[in-house]
């Protein structure tokens, strides 16, 4: 992945980004995160690769939300600016999964308190004290409800869990995998070639998921599909499959 999004950044939030991926505290809870997901518990990729992964696709359709006429709720609800959501966006989505260092059991509790001051003390860089806590609030929310079962109550909160789900390409589903088992857990895992995010036609964002075959179905039901659900936004979500070399065009699944 070239990360395309991430390297487009400018001003505030490039420094803020930039700050956020040189963080020694950040790196560490990162590394941890991945000893106690990967290492302890067989689970998938929830490091630095994954946060850079979904830093990049939330960027992407915050975007594509905001030029379909619908804007971020900092804007409008604290009147703020785009830029400040894209910040609340990228520290959201970059640190949302630290709390696995902790836990993987209620991992997005765990990483809204380590995230507090290091959110708080990047923020007072660049913001006067108030809005600064605004800001503060609103990526706590965004981290704390981008697990399945809490809805998400901002938009920047919503495109966060939903840029989560898309990262479940081969070798990074985000569902648990036995290793040595051969089960629909294991075979949809390992089916999906490619996700593409792109502006909709019906709708906002259009995703467009690539399976060599048709068990990757699975994986988008369980990982992206509860991730949409729990969104708020899933009626700015389209997600479209296609089983590479099988099937010609791309088939709509609904959640």
């Amino acid at each position: 992945m070239n990360y395309e999004e991430i390297k487009s950044l400018t001003g505030i939030p490039k420094k803020i980004y930039n700050e956020l991926s040189k963080n020694k505290k950040v790196n560490t809870f990162l590394k941890m995160s991945n000893i106690m997901a990967v290492g302890r518990l067989g689970y998938n990729d929830h490091g630095k690769t994954h946060s850079k992964i979904v830093t990049n696709n939330a960027i992407k359709i915050l975007k594509i939300l905001y030029k379909k006429g619908i804007k971020p709720s900092f804007m409008k609800d604290c009147k703020g600016s785009f830029e400040d959501s894209l910040v609340i966006t990228i520290m959201g989505a970059y640190l949302h999964d630290i709390g696995n260092a902790i836990h993987r059991d209620i991992h997005h509790l765990h990483s809204a308190y380590l995230s507090m001051n290091i959110i708080e003390e990047i923020l007072k860089k660049y913001y006067d004290e108030e809005k600064a806590y605004q800001m503060t609030t609103e990526i706590l929310h965004a981290i704390y409800s981008h697990s399945e079962g809490i809805m998400s109550l901002t938009i920047e909160a919503g495109v966060i869990a939903v840029a989560d789900g898309t990262d479940m390409t081969k070798g990074r589903s985000r569902i648990p995998i036995c290793k040595k088992c051969y089960d629909i857990h294991s075979v949809s895992a390992a089916s999906v070639e490619k996700v593409i995010i792109k502006e909709g036609e019906e709708k906002p964002v259009k995703i467009e998921v690539i399976l060599s075959n048709e068990a990757g179905i699975f994986q988008i039901q369980e990982v992206l599909g509860e991730k949409i659900k729990w969104s708020g936004i899933k009626d700015y979500i389209s997600v479209y499959a296609k089983v590479e070399k099988e099937k010609p065009v791309f088939e709509e699944i609904n959640f």
